[in-house]
C-alpha cells in the first residue's frame, strides 16, 4: 500500500488559488484515474478536479468553501503497490540563486518568484520559515494578506461599514454566491493594484454600418448565425495590436510580458452572472470566424459548458458595453491584462463634414489603461489605428471572408 498525494491543479493562466465547492468523493471511496473527485470554482471558470490516480480516498483535507493555493494536498489517495503510481513526474525547482547548502534564505522557487512579482514584493526583504531559511509560497502569501488585510482596514475606518447593514421591512436579502464573491474580489484587487488612466476616441462608423446592413441577411441564412458590429471591433482591435505589441502586455513586478498570442478576452453575460471567454489567435481569424467564436462561447456561457481552456490566456479585453445603450464607460482592467476597451452604442448624430451639418453613425471607444505598462502616447496611436480601420470598413478592407 501506498499514499499519495492529489494537489490543488492550476487552471488557468494566472488563477493562483481554487475554491472547492463541492467534494463528488468521500474518505472510503474507491476511485479511478481520471474520475472527477471534486468541484472548484475560480475567478475564470467552475471545473471538476480529476483524480491523479486509482485508489481509495484516504482522507479529505480541504473543506468545502475552502481557498486552497495551487499547488496545496487537497486530499490523499490510498493506492495498492506502485503500479498506479503513474501521476507526471514534478520538476524540481531549481534555485534561482545558488547558496551554501546550509542557508537556503536565498533560493526561489518558481512559485514564489511569480507570486512576487505579481505583488512587487521584494524578497530580499522577506524572513524565510523553510528549511534553512528558504522563502515559501505560503511566506509570500502571508505578506499578501498582511497587506490586504491593513487595506481593508482603512477602507472600514474611513466609510461605513455595511457588514452590520440591517434589512427593513419589505427589502429583499440577495445572496452572493461564489462565482460573485470571486469576481468581486478580483476587482477589488485590481482597483488597488492598477494604477488605472482612460481615455475616450469618437469613431465614424457610417461606412461600417451600411457595409454589414448589406451582407447581415445573406450571412445569416448561409451561415446559420449573426454577423454583428462586435464582429468587426473585435477584429480592428486584433489588427491593431499586431502592430502595436506594447498594447498586448502585462505587468510582471520587474518587468513587462509582451505576449505573442493576440488572444481577445470578451465579457459575455450569463442570467445575473458575467464571464469572459477568450477569442484565441483572433489576428488570425476572418470576421466570419471571429463572429462564430463569439456566438458559439456565448452559447457556451449561457448554457454553464465553459471549460478552462475557453477563460484562459486572454491578453486584452474588448467589452461590448454599447449593447445596454451605454454611450461613455470606464471599464475595470481584466487582469493581469494591460488594458480594457469598451464599445459604446452606435448613434446617429449631427457632425460637420466639409463645412456641412451631416447624420452620421457615431461610437465611442473607451480605454481602461495601466499606467505602468502603457502611457498615454502609445495608447493614442493604437486609438488611431483603430479608429482608421473601422472607419475605412468595406468589403475591400474589411472583408468578412
Amino acid at each position: 500500500m501506498a499514499i499519495q498525494q492529489v494537489k490543488m491543479p492550476q487552471l488557468g493562466e494566472s488563477v493562483t488559488e481554487g475554491t472547492i465547492t463541492k467534494w463528488l468523493v468521500a474518505p472510503g471511496d474507491h476511485v479511478n484515474k481520471y474520475d472527477p473527485i471534486a468541484e472548484v470554482l475560480t475567478d475564470k471558470v467552475t471545473a471538476d478536479i480529476p483524480s491523479s490516480f486509482t485508489g481509495t480516498i484516504k482522507e479529505i483535507l480541504a473543506n468545502e468553501d475552502e481557498k486552497m493555493a495551487v499547488g496545496d494536498v487537497i486530499c490523499t489517495i490510498e493506492i495498492e503497490g506502485s503500479a498506479d503510481i503513474t501521476t507526471p513526474k514534478e520538476t524540481k525547482e531549481k534555485p534561482v540563486f545558488e547558496k551554501a547548502p546550509e542557508d537556503q534564505s536565498g533560493r526561489y522557487s518558481p512559485a514564489v518568484l511569480k507570486l512576487s512579482q505579481l505583488h512587487h514584493i521584494d524578497l530580499a526583504k522577506v524572513t524565510g520559515t523553510g528549511k534553512g531559511g528558504r522563502i515559501t509560497r505560503k511566506d509570500v502569501q502571508a505578506l499578501i494578506d498582511e497587506a490586504h488585510s491593513k487595506a481593508q482596514s482603512v477602507s472600514e475606518a474611513s466609510a461605513v461599514k455595511t457588514d452590520n447593514l440591517k434589512a427593513d421591512s419589505g427589502d429583499i436579502i440577495v445572496p452572493i454566491d461564489g462565482i460573485k464573491q470571486t469576481v468581486a474580489a478580483n476587482m477589488v484587487r485590481t482597483k488597488q493594484e492598477v494604477p488605472h488612466a482612460w481615455m475616450m476616441i469618437e469613431v465614424d462608423v457610417t461606412n461600417l454600418v451600411r457595409y454589414r446592413d448589406s451582407i447581415k441577411d445573406s450571412f445569416k441564412k448561409a451561415e446559420g448565425y449573426n454577423v454583428t458590429y462586435f464582429a468587426f471591433f473585435v477584429k480592428a482591435v486584433a489588427r491593431a495590436l499586431k502592430e502595436f505589441p506594447e498594447m498586448n502586455a502585462m505587468w510582471a513586478g520587474d518587468h513587462i510580458v509582451r505576449k505573442k498570442d493576440i488572444n481577445i478576452s470578451i465579457a459575455v453575460a450569463a442570467d445575473d452572472k458575467l464571464f469572459v471567454p477568450v477569442v484565441k489567435q483572433a489576428d488570425d481569424k476572418s470576421i466570419k470566424g471571429i463572429a462564430k467564436e463569439v456566438n458559439d462561447l456565448a452559447g457556451k456561457a449561457r448554457s454553464g459548458t465553459l471549460t478552462t481552456a475557453d477563460v484562459s490566456g486572454g491578453t486584452f479585453t474588448v467589452n461590448n458595453t454599447g449593447s445596454f445603450g451605454s454611450v461613455q464607460s470606464m471599464g475595470i482592467i481584466n487582469y493581469p491584462q494591460a488594458a480594457i476597451l469598451q464599445v459604446e452604442s452606435i448613434v446617429k448624430r449631427p457632425v460637420i463634414i466639409d463645412g456641412m451639418i451631416a447624420v452620421r453613425d457615431m461610437v465611442n471607444l473607451c480605454l481602461s489603461l495601466d499606467h505602468r505598462v502603457l502611457d498615454g502616447l502609445i495608447c493614442g496611436r493604437f486609438m488611431q489605428r483603430v479608429k482608421e480601420l473601422l472607419e475605412s470598413a468595406s468589403e475591400e478592407t474589411m472583408s468578412v471572408y
